[in-house]
């Protein structure tokens, strides 16, 4: 497939264009030659220089990132932004990124896949986020300890970032916001959630999750950003044959 080929794929399943106005990223294709055929694509979290490198060693033609090297304004392309560039350009790999479509993609986004790994029954949109909902809530298919809910979720069995074990012995309602959405606990203590689950922590929500007696879990904000590459990554091996391949690329928070 070409560059441009793969793009219009992943449109049919990534609403792209609904984030349009309201996500910092510059979705989509963000470096490449959109005529270059592609036989190996590389899924990973995070745009970087080693992601690069081992994309290379890979033997792959694009990268595709939850977290691209675009967001919302213009930048210089010197120092590190210059080598990841250069880089991509000289070796012909293509840099396409999803943001806050891959956290709100119902099939393979990363809400949606730890929705499930928690057991969420008929998962409901949750959480607005610039004007769009990206998380998802429900009712859990069987009440869950708050280790009992980390161990559902922990990628590799890493641990998570925090825990505010603050609220009922056994959550039976949960919802789920991956990555940087601490502040959104407040949503769920509005909506009546037993159990908050998202990747980073934050001092500031502290006393308001003990106080509203919730539980919140901060998973990290790679770990819980790791299921939506790695869906997509195992739809498009499924669905058009090219090879695929996941780096790790843990960052520890």
């Amino acid at each position: 497939m070409t560059v441009q080929e793969l793009d219009a794929y992943f449109r049919t399943f990534l609403d792209i264009d609904r984030f349009s106005a309201s996500d910092d990223s510059l979705n989509g294709l963000q470096a490449g030659n959109t005529a270059a055929e592609v036989t190996k694509i590389v899924f990973a979290v995070d745009a970087s220089l080693e992601c690069f490198e081992r994309a290379k060693a890979a033997g792959a033609q694009m990268v595709f990132v939850h977290h691209g090297l675009f967001w919302g304004k213009p930048v210089p392309v010197t120092g590190v932004h210059y080598n990841r560039l250069s880089f991509l350009i000289e070796n012909k790999i293509a840099l396409y990124a999803c943001h806050l479509p891959l956290d709100a993609a119902p099939e393979v986004g990363n809400n949606a896949v730890l929705a499930r790994a928690l057991g969420i029954t008929a998962p409901e949109p949750f959480g607005l986020y610039h004007g769009k909902k990206i998380g998802f809530k429900g009712a859990l298919e069987k009440p869950l300890t708050i280790d009992e809910a980390v161990k559902k979720i922990s990628f590799m069995d890493r641990p998570p970032s925090a825990l505010y074990p603050y609220g009922k012995e056994r959550s039976k309602t949960a919802a789920v916001i991956s990555g940087g959405a601490a502040f959104e606990v407040f949503q769920a203590i509005d909506e009546g959630v037993d159990l908050y689950v998202t990747g980073e922590p934050s001092h500031s929500v502290a006393h308001s999750v003990m106080e509203a007696k919730v539980n919140m879990i901060a998973g990290g904000h790679y770990n819980t950003e790791v299921y939506g590459v790695r869906a997509v990554m195992q739809k498009v091996e499924a669905e058009t044959g090219l090879a695929a391949e996941f780096i790790d690329l843990p960052t520890g928070l």
